[in-house]
């Protein structure tokens, strides 16, 4: 692996030639400038769509045999890792622990720096053994720069370990990608404001997170048509949702819905199965258990 590059060679730490006079620039010249940078993402992450949709079937065949998703960053990075686990438990009602962000130098760093932390390789493969890894589990590596070295402890590890693994990097021949199964170059080019990788390498980062958390979690049978029928109900805006998905997968009038969802202790796919399939709640959960969950088998059953 290559770990020699220096900075300057990096396409993410180039200097952006359209932006060379950023300093001088309005606030409306500064974002649509962004804005005119950020269109070309998209573009940037179609190629690798079908690895992508890889490492999703991964994702949702670790969490189908009792498997976790663990992303790992440092910095921005990491961030994004831990922002992305942290929406799955309230989106698709699965536990914390099932879709894990680890970030180089432990929580505290995703509002501060840690010093060193993202450096120290061991640490990598220290925080995996902290976390029990199994050779059922999926580790993702997140890196704009595609070489640090936390990121790289810990995709070695867990191949040593046997699990699956895949890396997300915005670098032509990032040694992340030599480090794991699947390696994912998006290259967004230089950034607006010179190795700002918060910015479009960010976003090439979260848009494929959402790409694969979305999909494995939909492959597990957290969605029915387009809805979050797992969604979580912690809010009064949430329990809306609940009563609102429960009305748009059944075509039932509101007070329907809301005796169907107290039925069912709150749960919109046993609602939904009752429902629509004219049984009782303990019937509409026999039909989930037996169809693992999805409720499009559950109501052919």
């Amino acid at each position: 692996m290559n770990m020699d590059l220096s900075l300057k060679e990096l396409t993410t730490e180039t200097r952006n030639p359209d932006t060379m006079a950023l300093d001088m620039m309005t606030s409306l010249e500064i974002i649509t400038e962004m804005n005119r940078e950020d269109a070309q993402i998209p573009l940037a992450i179609r190629p690798h769509l079908q690895k992508i949709a890889q490492i999703a079937d991964w994702g949702r065949e670790s969490l189908e045999r009792g498997g976790r998703i663990f992303y790992m960053g440092a910095g921005t990075s990491g961030r994004l890792g831990v922002l992305d686990a942290s929406e799955c438990p309230p989106t698709f009602g699965v536990e914390p622990d099932r879709v894990v962000g680890l970030i180089a130098g432990g929580e505290q760093a995703f509002i501060k720096a840690v010093e060193g932390a993202e450096d120290d390789r061991e640490l990598g493969k220290a925080d995996l053994e902290k976390h029990g890894l199994t050779k059922s589990d999926l580790v993702i590596g997140l890196a704009a720069s595609g070489r640090t070295p936390y990121v790289l402890g810990g995709l070695d590890y867990a191949r040593q370990i046997g699990c699956h693994t895949a890396s997300i990097s915005c670098n032509s021949h990032a040694p992340l990608s030599q480090a794991a199964e699947i390696g994912i170059e998006v290259i967004t080019g230089p950034e607006v404001l010179t190795g700002s990788t918060r910015l479009k390498a960010g976003t090439a980062q979260k848009m494929i997170l959402n790409m694969i958390s979305t999909a494995a979690m939909v492959g597990c049978g957290k969605a029915y048509q387009n809805l979050m029928v797992d969604v979580v109900q912690t809010n009064k805006k949430l329990r809306e949702r609940a009563l609102h998905i429960v009305t748009e997968a059944t075509g039932v009038n509101t007070n329907t819905a809301r005796q169907a969802l107290s039925d069912a202790g709150g749960n919109c796919k046993t609602a939904i199965v009752m429902i629509l399939a004219g049984c009782s709640a303990a019937q509409a959960d026999m039909r989930l258990q037996a169809a693992h969950g999805h409720v499009r088998d559950a109501l052919s059953k």
